[in-house]
């Protein structure tokens, strides 16, 4: 649990130093990110078992990330995980293992992967809904689990190869379901989306 934790506190520090509570204003979509506090702790309780009882569950940090940026999407984690940790029965270092490799890792990978699209790839509403939305959330679930899979001891009765296709089915099913969310907000709540600007996706089209 102390790398866990030492990752958890050191995203945490990060995020405070880059105070986004700044973000909270005119124009910032409270309703939406409170939903995501209410509705997101849900979809932490309902895990997957794979053989061997090794638990598996989506994420949701890529959306709140692409939402709201990394620095709220890292603080917005801890009471989500922590609640859906405490709804699915988990004990604290279980809740603190899965917030820092089902949250933070992937919040990260999302922030990094999704800054490369922005550097390399052309700025376009596209680009933005399939590479953002879709691509770079299966890629940060996948780079997320892999690392988690040698970093966390495995369960007795547990083989790696199950668990890493495990973390890599669940990254398609994440992706799909934050692409279609990214496709939808694009579509007609832009301003839901931190990463979205008009600006840039949408000059001379």
């Amino acid at each position: 649990m102390g790398f866990d934790l030492a990752l958890v506190l050191v995203a945490l520090a990060v995020a405070v130093a880059l105070r986004p509570w700044r973000q909270f204003g005119a124009g910032f979509p409270l309703n939406a990110w409170l939903a995501c506090l209410v509705l997101l702790p849900w979809l932490w309780a309902s895990q997957r078992a794979l053989p061997g009882g090794m638990a598996l569950q989506m994420s949701g940090a890529g959306l709140l990330v692409l939402m709201f940026g990394w620095p709220l999407a890292v603080l917005s984690l801890v009471p989500i995980a922590l609640l859906g940790g405490w709804m699915a029965g988990l004990s604290w270092p279980t809740a603190v293992n899965l917030l820092a490799w089902n949250g933070v890792a992937v919040a990260t990978f999302a922030l990094a992967f999704g800054l490369a699209t922005r550097r390399w790839l052309p700025r376009h509403p596209f680009v933005f809904i399939l590479g953002r939305g879709f691509i770079v959330t299966a890629l940060a679930m996948m780079a997320a689990g892999t690392l988690a899979s040698f970093a966390t001891p495995l369960p007795p009765g547990t083989e790696l190869d199950t668990l890493l296709i495990g973390h890599w089915l669940m990254a398609w099913g994440e992706a799909f379901a934050t692409g279609m969310l990214t496709a939808v907000f694009v579509a007609f709540r832009p301003e839901w989306l931190a990463t979205w600007s008009d600006a840039r996706y949408l000059e001379g089209r």
